[in-house]
């Protein structure tokens, strides 16, 4: 008989429910005030029909496949799918591939094709296309570190670490919110000088925020920190205590969440994942530290095509959202690879490197999609998506809905207005409209 990975989720199940359902009603709704009045500011009675258009809290996935797909057909589909859905999308800004040789920079849309590495500029023109936030990923990350700087001294490093922040600043400051300065710091080797600097995190951000002034600078780490317990001497939490403490400017503490276990160690390796009493003091933990959490890279495996882990993939999945999106501290979910069968270090469509990995997708190979990807679009955009009408009275009405960004209509005897309007978490929320 197979190991049931949901034991705790059923254990805990009426509790976490009431949990999410509060923490969602609290955490990410708010009230609105509409107030009407005519060119004299007399008040004005009439119907506000307000229909959220999106969300203020950021979903999204990586967007690392744009462009680079066999055929039109799935390029095309690739983008419906991901605007569909996402209103975020993280951006490839490793810098072996934004600058693989030195001074040779790959942010132009003609840029030299690379796997996986679409260039910025395409990835920024499909965000602003779809009104997609963009998300970057990363400045300083050991894994992708570019060849012709493995064997330079420290300060020759930092010099062009200091360059590449400057380079970047100048092309996207102004239009990338979330800048992720450092990612995986357990996992950095000692082939190069700079990743092995005492003081290296802390010098990364002072740098990145000489640059990003006005950015949210993150910090990004694997996904063991969920194996850990939830406690005040777990490493990452640490870390991060004491950055702070020291004044590093990180301003969000991202978390990495991918299932890469073999089929066999599912069970075994998932006990403290998939325990919602853990996920939520994890969250609890790290939010004590001020500073709002970002689950940054998500991957939960299929195995295989067969209807029963699809099904399996998906109520996983929704298990988990409704966690994180309930948590007062939390402000992003990104999954990580969309399709299956392009992930890293493997050909297109090659499943045999790892079912654990490989058919991590919402959408099949052949592009199409899975129960996951449907069942996220109706959390996202149907259960946690507010339309609703109201009457003013006295000229005034209020309204409760999800955060995010809304179309009011207002229909009077003197005709129908149209006014586009933010509620939002730390807003006041106050919108007089004219008749």
């Amino acid at each position: 008989m197979e190991n049931n990975v949901f034991e705790f989720f059923e254990k805990y199940n009426e509790e976490i429910e009431d949990r999410v359902a509060l923490g969602i009603e609290a955490n990410r709704k708010g009230f609105a005030t509409v107030t009407l009045k005519d060119k004299d500011g007399k008040p004005v009675n009439g119907e506000i029909t307000a229909i959220q258009k999106n969300h203020e809290f950021r979903f999204g996935a990586n967007c690392f496949m744009l462009g680079q797909l066999e055929t039109e057909e799935k390029n095309r589909l690739y983008e419906e799918y991901f605007a569909d859905l996402f209103n975020m999308a993280t951006l490839p800004f490793y810098w072996d591939s934004t600058e693989p040789e030195r001074g040779h920079l790959r942010y132009e849309k003609e840029s030299t094709p690379l796997y996986r590495r679409p260039p910025i500029d395409a990835c920024m023109a499909f965000c602003e296309k779809h009104g997609i936030e963009p998300r970057e990923h990363a400045l300083a990350y050991d894994h992708f570190f570019p060849q012709w700087l493995w064997d330079a001294p420290v300060e020759e490093c930092k010099r062009e670490y200091e360059r590449r922040c400057r380079e970047i600043s100048e092309r996207y400051a102004d239009k990338i919110r979330t800048i992720e300065v450092t990612n995986e710091t357990w996992w950095w080797s000692e082939r190069t000088a700079l990743f092995n600097e005492p003081d290296f995190v802390e010098y990364c951000f002072r740098t990145a925020r000489k640059y990003f002034p006005a950015n949210q600078l993150g910090i990004n780490e694997q996904s063991d920190l969920w194996r850990e317990g939830h406690k005040t001497n777990e490493r990452y939490f640490m870390q991060i205590e004491r950055e702070l403490k020291k004044g590093t400017p990180i301003d969000a503490i991202g978390m990495q969440y991918h299932m890469f276990f073999k089929r066999e160690d599912e069970y075994a390796r998932t006990r403290r994942h998939y325990d919602p009493s853990h996920i939520f003091g994890v969250l609890d933990l790290y939010g004590t530290l001020g500073k709002p959490l970002q689950i940054t890279e998500v991957t939960i495996p299929c195995y295989t095509d067969e209807a029963a882990d699809e099904e399996k993939q998906a109520d996983i999945l929704r298990r988990l959202y409704s966690i994180w999106f309930s948590h007062k501290d939390m402000e992003q979910i990104i999954y990580w690879n969309t399709v299956d069968g392009y992930a890293h270090a493997a050909e297109p469509g090659d499943m045999t490197a790892g079912e654990n990995y490989y058919r991590g997708g919402l959408i099949r190979f052949d592009f199409t999609k899975k129960p996951a990807y449907n069942m996220l679009k109706k959390l996202i955009h149907e259960e946690w998506h507010t339309e609703t009408q109201v009457h003013s009275k006295n000229g005034a009405a209020k309204f409760k809905g999800f955060y995010g960004d809304y179309e009011l209509t207002v229909k009077t005897a003197s005709g129908e207005v149209k006014k586009t309007v933010h509620l939002g978490k730390n807003c006041k929320n106050d919108f007089e409209i004219i008749i």
